[in-house]
């Protein structure tokens, strides 16, 4: 009897231990599998528009989170809406690149529409109506366009979800190498003064 006691318990143990070693390797593929997706929660992902592209939508927005350091920023004239620049860059093509961010803080939709353009059929959905004040040099930069007049900024822009942002952009022409401030205005927000060009 004894040997079939001890066989027992051997077999006994032997399955524990497969059990233990299964039970652990799979709890490390769990644990593997969570770490790999922490990150990787859906975001309601970014405004598809954004810098560097003309046509664009800001639909669904990204949460409101930093796009980078900010330069300046300022409010709308409808509450929980306000602009940060993050960046105003002379480019090698005698021309300003500024790239800012719409935000979205409040409960409703905030819509483009002919919002933010400079009143053509053409500006609808975009952020054309922006420019850039030299006050000293009493100059006014307008956004550059193309031979069909269309805007190099973030353009087919529909609205800006709650509590969102949208990373836009426009171009201007170079103000002279001494201007190394100015006014960036863009439509229906205060205007921010001694914005910093970079190069």
């Amino acid at each position: 009897m004894k040997p079939k006691k001890s066989l027992l318990r051997h077999t006994l143990i032997i399955n524990g231990l497969l059990t233990v070693t299964l039970l652990s390797a799979g709890c490390g593929k769990l644990m593997e599998y969570s770490n790999s997706n922490s990150n990787a929660q859906p975001q309601r992902a970014a405004t598809p528009a954004l810098a560097e592209q003309a046509n664009t939508s800001a639909s669904p927005g990204a949460p409101a989170a930093p796009a980078g350091p900010v330069l300046a920023t300022t409010d709308g004239d409808k509450p929980g809406i306000r602009v940060e620049v993050v960046e105003l860059k002379r480019t090698s093509g005698d021309t300003v690149n500024l790239k800012f961010a719409m935000i979205n803080d409040s409960d409703q939709d905030m819509s483009f529409g002919y919002d933010f353009g400079e009143g053509s059929t053409s500006d609808i959905g975009t952020v054309a109506g922006a420019h850039l004040i030299d006050a000293a040099g009493k100059k006014k930069y307008f956004v550059v366009r193309d031979t069909e007049n269309a805007c190099l900024c973030s353009r087919g822009l529909t609205s800006i979800k709650p509590k969102t942002r949208a990373n836009l952009f426009t171009k201007f022409p170079a103000p002279p190498e001494d201007v190394q401030k100015i006014t960036v205005v863009i439509p229906h927000f205060t205007p921010m003064d001694d914005v910093p060009i970079s190069r």
